[in-house]
């Protein structure tokens, strides 16, 4: 018998249809989003129901973005090791146990843990991008990659537009007050259910392993510093105490501490010698900047709405399902404006997509500012500031993956969404300090010139973020791991 004759005799695996593929990142992504934006139309009605003030709100968002601080670098890294599908299952597993814990709670802080343990959804980005640009190796380019995350980013948004409607909709159909509370337990399991058999897992794995030392001291000094800064202002907590002076500072020597040691590591969890290259600096600060207003905003903007200004002198007296409806603007705005960056970056350049989307985000906040007394101006303005957030969704997530090597990809993706988990913390925590500077004692609702004020800043920041992104420099060639100086 010739070799010809030879036959192979192992089984056939089947590739998973690009279909499946892409459908199970869209519903994983979904589910994401839903986590993220059922919240909002139910914060007013909470204060009253688990008994906090406004100010106390804002813990939901930096418990919840603490939580993805400790759990972003090590998902990303873990799945660049050991498999991005893998580590995703477990992921998911993570975000439904917070889920079904938010949905039993009946206290504050039972809340609160549960949002701790849903903030793994931080993780599900940079794998989900690990999976498909695992797919494309062999070909396709950036530019499909930077498709295939501006569709991510539209199934983000679309799912947090969906989160908003469908707990709006239950708190006002259900008479239990906590009953809207389960609408992400049902998503993410869904998810888990439908992606577990589709998913593909990863073929090219470099080895390795995880530098726990480094994660450690990188998540310790994020959650001092991040800490410091939520709890700074309040009783008990002055700028000038013991307390808060040794959060910030203890954090931040912890986090140059983690510096050291990943210089010295042969296997960092993440490469600070990237941040050497110009443009990854640019990149990374213009991601805290829009990230700031996006994350700061999140219970600011909702919180007014449904203010009653027959009973409290200012706000837009909008229950839960027309705040869900109100909010859809901004969100539609966002999609939009993912779904338009890769061709806005095309026709003018990365470094001006970036300009032109702190731009925009300040000239929402501005409007926002001015016109706050006006529903449809209001809300235009959101929406003027959600087609800023989409470009920069969009184009600091992939000028982030494109930075790295294809064996980092998660790292890479990772990177960006710990800096938009510590931009989101710093922004939340400036807007609690003016909040809980702005109540009077005995109030749940601060007064209104706590939101004119957080409006002002997040203006200020986002022209900043415009300023930071003149010094992008677009590279002569583009291409996965090439030096991006």
């Amino acid at each position: 018998m010739t070799p010809t004759d030879v036959r192979d005799t192992r089984p056939v695996v089947r590739a998973t249809p690009a279909t499946a593929v892409i459908a199970s990142v869209a519903l994983v992504e979904l589910s994401s989003g839903i986590t993220q934006g059922f919240l909002s139309p139910l914060l007013r009605g909470l204060t009253d129901t688990l008994g906090v003030t406004a100010a106390d709100l804002n813990w939901i968002s930096i418990a919840n973005l603490l939580a993805s601080v400790v759990f972003t670098p090590v998902l990303a890294r873990t799945g660049d090791l050991y498999g991005h599908r893998r580590v995703l299952r477990w992921n998911l597993a993570i975000v439904l146990l917070g889920s079904v814990l938010v949905g039993f709670s009946r206290s504050f802080p039972t809340l609160l843990a549960g949002q701790i343990l849903q903030g793994a959804f931080a993780g599900f980005f940079p794998l989900l991008v690990g999976i498909l640009r695992n797919r494309s190796r062999g070909g396709g380019g950036e530019g499909e990659s930077r498709r295939g995350i501006s569709l991510m980013v539209a199934a983000l948004v679309a799912g947090m537009a969906f989160g908003l409607v469908a707990s709006g909709f239950v708190a006002r159909s259900v008479d239990s007050p906590t009953a809207a509370l389960w609408v992400p337990a049902v998503a993410v399991g869904l998810a888990l259910a439908v992606t577990w058999p589709l998913l593909p897992e990863s073929d090219h794995r470099p080895g390795g392993r995880i530098d726990w030392a480094g994660g450690v001291l990188l998540c310790l000094g994020l959650v001092a510093v991040m800490l410091g800064l939520g709890l700074g202002g309040t009783p008990g907590w002055e700028w000038t105490s013991a307390r808060t002076l040794g959060c910030l500072v203890g954090g931040a020597l912890t986090c140059a501490a983690w510096a050291v040691v990943e210089l010295r590591v042969p296997e960092p969890m993440i490469d600070v010698r990237m941040f050497r290259h110009r443009n990854v600096v640019v990149v990374s600060l213009v991601t805290l900047t829009f990230t700031f207003g996006m994350i700061g905003l999140q219970v600011a903007n909702p919180v007014f709405m449904g203010t009653s200004p027959a009973e409290n002198g200012y706000g837009l007296g909008l229950d839960p399902f027309a705040i869900a409806l109100a909010m859809l603007p901004n969100l539609l705005a966002l999609a939009l404006g993912a779904l338009l960056a890769p061709a806005v970056a095309a026709a003018v350049s990365d470094r001006l997509t970036l300009v032109a989307g702190s731009l925009l985000m300040a000239a929402g906040y501005l409007l926002s500012l001015t016109c706050h007394t006006d529903l449809l101006l209001f809300l235009a303005g959101t929406a003027v500031a959600g087609l800023g957030t989409g470009f920069l969704q969009h184009s600091t997530r992939t000028l982030a993956v494109e930075s790295v090597p294809h064996d980092r990809t998660s790292v890479g993706s990772g990177i960006n969404e710990l800096l938009i988990n510590v931009g989101g913390s710093i922004g939340a925590a400036a807007v609690l300090t003016v909040f809980a500077a702005r109540t009077p004692a005995g109030r749940t609702l601060p007064e209104q010139g706590a939101y004119t004020t957080s409006w002002t800043l997040c203006t200020a920041v986002s022209v900043a973020g415009a300023a930071l992104a003149l010094l992008y420099r677009t590279p002569r060639a583009a291409g996965a791991g090439k030096d991006p100086r």
